[in-house]
């Protein structure tokens, strides 16, 4: 009988070359071997060769004169640019009217009426108490000023938010086709973009609200977008089983399925609107912002921050009610006739207080009824800076805890940055982007990156980068762990809600003045204000994200004996990628957000330019440093947030 032999088999690869990340490397390696010898033949391996570099602060500065020339004379500033700010300027007036005719005892009546209606009479009472605490402080005036500015701005940004999230949640190219523009409304910072709105709309509340709008409406697009694409999916198919038109299925599933995404889009819009309330004040919104810089120009904390709780009371109000509101059953939505008769009792109930009060003659605050927190709160500023700057026993100083996170973080990792090569720092990106994504990803991350040494912005850029990167990371630990305990405690979530409400709606000017007198002037003291500030939204997403992880898979661990931590490890993690995925995106576009804070501490680099261009009018130093840190933000967002079809279809 003959024997067959078998055939020898052939030598397996190595664990490591059978990733297809470790494929990927290989091709890039192979192609840096014949692109990085060319590039050393034309321009050195330093920094970026100036050969590269475009200057366009001549096409910029004859845009600029363009725009004051024909601003008064030109059919598109008359009919088109005209009419926004004309129908801008009118609802925020009919607003503020409205809540003047109300007056103290009208508006904060409605208030505690609505939340009363909505979610209790906890929630009333406090929505009472946030109303009058506002006038206790002496800032009701102020207070109905940015109130009246907001609800239009919230208005705005969440109708606009809402349609973008739409067409992204509901068409796959549609969304990658508006992560840019949504990546570059969102990072690109506010003094970048406040001179060209101040030279297209003049100062004022025009100006302001587009300003606010540029800036909020981004989060309510993303979670938008998120929660309809996250929809069940056997939800879906059952109602397309039963015949149902695509309006039908967007009507009755998926936008009920993405309720609580879309309210967290709310709740985030709300909050980064009022947190624009002080970069508003400075093209003339007015309002509360324009009393804590005022307050800050003349470093007097206590006044700065008699003007930012009432900010933060709006806020917290705001967060509270509108979560409550979609917390209400599907049953009491389900009848309209129940619905309608509380609200119009409310109302009702408004216009008699305030037909009382104006009788009364008691329409405006009454003048004896404030309290002055100013005085208090400069001496406990001073008492810190006297005793925690320096010569703590044993802790050193909060000097010294600046100084050391300067010398042994922030420093090497600069140094590092601008002492590779120009080309290496490409590979590194086009490595990143390329082993979570594809080649697309990789190619708009480079070309991003590139854009930055084209204009002209290379070191400044890397030593920004060195911030935003110390700051992210900084941000995510704190954010991934809090949220986590939150996410696993409702009563620590329930006591960390309104130190989260302080922290993302008090305004970073108020927060600034203290940063720097206990850390001084540099980079750590811009890194902190840009943790605090990212620090919430991280937060939120983070629990959000683990909160809505399938009940069912977590009762099927716990069946098979599995361990609190397995199951967060092994289950919710898991699941809850996307939100995470989220919250570092939402991370890096907040950080860099802040990176303009960082320039009026001493944290230099492209905060200061745009900073500076504002200053001095310099449409092209600001605009340009401005989109270096755009390109900065679509460099890190393609290289930490791959979407679903890279994720899964790799290259």
């Amino acid at each position: 009988m003959a024997t067959v032999t078998a055939p020898a088999p052939r030598p397996a690869l190595p664990g490591i070359l059978r990733h297809r990340a470790a494929h990927k490397l290989l091709l890039l390696a192979l192609a840096a071997a014949i692109l990085v010898p060319l590039a050393n033949a034309y321009w050195s391996s330093g920094s970026w060769p100036n050969a590269l570099t475009v200057d366009l602060s001549g096409p910029l500065g004859r845009a600029n004169d363009w725009i004051i020339d024909n601003r008064d004379s030109s059919p598109l500033f008359l009919y088109f640019f005209g009419y926004i700010s004309n129908a801008v300027v009118l609802s925020v007036r009919a607003v503020y009217l409205v809540l003047l005719a109300a007056g103290w005892a009208g508006v904060t009546a409605f208030g505690a009426l609505v939340a009363w209606r909505v979610a209790g009479v906890r929630l009333a009472i406090g929505t009472g108490v946030a109303f009058l605490v506002c006038g206790l402080l002496g800032m009701w005036v102020p207070t109905m000023q940015t109130l009246a500015l907001m609800v239009v701005a919230v208005l705005t940004s969440v109708v606009v938010g809402a349609l973008l999230g739409l067409a992204g949640g509901l068409s796959e190219r549609t969304d990658r086709a508006l992560r840019p523009v949504l990546d570059t409304m969102q990072v690109l910072p506010a003094f970048a973009y406040l001179l060209p709105v101040v030279l297209v709309f003049g100062i004022g509340v025009p100006a302001a609200v587009l300003a606010t709008v540029v800036y909020a409406a981004p989060p309510m697009a993303r979670l938008t977008a998120l929660g309809l694409r996250n929809a069940d999916p056997e939800v879906l198919e059952a109602v397309e089983s039963l015949g149902a038109t695509g309006r039908q299925r967007l009507l009755t599933a998926r936008l009920p399925l993405a309720r609580k995404q879309l309210l967290l889009g709310l709740n985030q819009t709300i909050m980064m609107a009022l947190s624009m309330a002080v970069i508003a004040s400075v093209i003339g919104a007015g309002g509360l912002g324009d009393r804590v810089y005022q307050a800050l120009a003349s470093v007097d904390v206590g006044a700065a921050l008699a003007a930012g709780i009432p900010i933060v009371l709006l806020a917290v109000v705001l967060d509270r009610v509108t979560a409550a509101a979609g917390e209400q059953t599907d049953a009491s939505a389900a009848e309209p006739g129940s619905n309608l008769r509380p609200w119009l009792y409310a109302l009702g109930a408004t216009v008699a207080v305030a037909v009382v009060a104006r009788l009364a003659g008691a329409l405006d605050w009454p003048s004896g009824w404030t309290l002055g927190i100013a005085e208090p709160v400069n001496r406990v500023v001073d008492w810190m800076t006297a005793h925690l700057y320096s010569g703590v026993p044993y802790l050193g100083g909060t000097a010294d805890w600046a100084g050391h996170f300067t010398t042994w973080v922030l420093d090497p990792v600069r140094d590092g940055l601008q002492w590779l090569p120009w080309w290496s720092v490409l590979l590194i990106v086009a490595a990143l982007a390329w082993v979570i994504g594809t080649w697309r990803t990789a190619l708009t991350a480079v070309l991003a990156m590139a854009a930055i040494g084209v204009l002209g912005m290379w070191k400044p850029s890397l030593d920004t980068l060195s911030q935003v990167l110390a700051a992210v990371a900084v941000t995510l630990v704190l954010g991934f762990a809090t949220g986590i305990a939150a996410a696993r405690s409702d009563r620590f979530e329930r006591a960390l809600r309104p130190v989260l409400d302080v922290c993302q709606t008090m305004p970073q000017f108020v927060y600034l003045i203290p940063v720097v007198a206990l850390f001084g002037v540099g980079r750590a003291p811009a890194v902190a204000a840009a943790v605090v500030y990212a620090l919430p939204a991280v937060v939120r997403i983070t629990a959000q994200g683990l909160r809505q992880v399938d009940p069912a898979a977590l009762e099927s661990a716990r069946s098979l004996g599995a361990t609190s931590a397995q199951q967060l490890r092994q289950i919710q993690l898991p699941l809850a990628r996307p939100a995470l995925l989220l919250a570092v995106n939402q991370g890096v576009v907040l950080v860099l957000a802040v990176v303009i804070i960082g320039g009026l501490v001493g944290g230099g680099a492209l905060g200061y330019d745009a900073v500076f261009g504002l200053a001095q009018g310099d449409l092209a130093t600001g605009l340009v440093a401005g989109a270096a840190i755009v390109c900065l933000g679509l460099m890190l967002d393609r290289v930490t947030q791959p979407t679903e079809r890279r994720t899964k279809k790799g290259a």
